[in-house]
């Protein structure tokens, strides 16, 4: 079962991270775009800003499900390293990219707030699993990276959310304020959920036999 999941998420962060590149191809009228002002569009530090988010964190969402494959950090570890830091910077410049475009989000303040507080929350977590490997606390950098990935997996809930909440709300924006929270919430909460079932394991069972 484990194993299918993450057959599932490799499945759904490869098609999500490469789907960015359709932007630098298709005119304002292609998807989210279609939803912005002409103001905003005709703004060149959004669109630095935005190009920036969308290209760095479609390649961390690409990347990032390959540190979780054990066998990979075992036998390759420089490789395990050099992603995580590919990760770490790609993170920085999606998240901070992040935080400057979501105050333009569509669907006004609870769609800011939402977007904004899923960039804060994904630079935070990104940057003290780094300063905890750096410090060579690997349980705490591998649950801080967990979640991490996890807000960084919001691209991929955002595409499952979305379409689902227009169909039940039938209205766009009133799908789209939702999907802001929804997108990010729960991802922690699974993450967080996995965190402390780990760490129950191991203190019920100190010295596992796996």
């Amino acid at each position: 079962m484990k194993k299918v999941f993450q057959v599932i998420l490799a499945i759904f962060a490869v098609f999500v991270g490469i789907y960015p590149a359709i932007y630098f191809f298709v005119t304002s009228s292609f998807g989210l775009l279609s939803t912005k002002s002409e103001l905003v569009l005709n703004s060149t530090i959004w669109k630095i800003f935005f190009y920036a988010h969308i290209f760095s964190g479609g390649i961390a969402l690409l990347i990032g499900w390959i540190q979780f494959i054990k066998r990979l950090r075992e036998k390759r570890l420089k490789l395990h390293r050099n992603i995580g830091k590919t990760y770490v910077l790609l993170c920085l410049i999606s998240g901070i990219s992040a935080l400057v475009i979501a105050q333009n989000a569509t669907g006004g303040l609870i769609s800011i707030l939402g977007f904004s507080f899923l960039a804060l929350f994904w630079l935070y977590f990104t940057y003290k699993g780094y300063v905890a490997i750096r410090q060579r606390e690997i349980v705490k950098h591998q649950n801080f990276m967990l979640l991490s990935y996890a807000a960084t997996f919001a691209a991929v809930t955002l595409r499952i959310w979305l379409p689902v909440l227009v169909l039940v709300v039938d209205d766009f924006f009133l799908a789209y304020k939702i999907t802001a929270w929804v997108c990010w919430v729960p991802n922690l909460v699974v993450a967080w959920l996995i965190i402390k079932k780990k760490s129950l394991f191991h203190k019920t069972f100190p010295n596992p036999i796996i």
